[in-house]
């Protein structure tokens, strides 16, 4: 059965809410029947995503509220 985990791609600082949040993947690990599979990506977060949702200005792409801006 494939195995699915969030990890930690990098820490930054954001100016959106001046403190360091992290940049997190969803990975997706292949099951033993198929161990040639190399992992993938399949989901990106922010770990800061529920507060800045929740500010009158939008943020970024990662939390959804602003397509425009790509904090990566």
């Amino acid at each position: 059965m494939a195995e699915r985990t969030w990890q930690v791609e990098k820490i930054k600082y954001c100016e959106h809410v001046r403190h360091e949040v992290a940049l997190e993947n969803e990975v997706v690990y292949p099951s033993e029947h198929l161990p040639d599979q190399p992992p993938r990506v399949i989901a990106h977060r922010c770990s800061n995503a529920v507060e800045c949702n929740m500010m009158e200005k939008a943020a970024c792409v990662l939390c959804g509220t602003n397509p425009d801006l790509d904090s990566v």
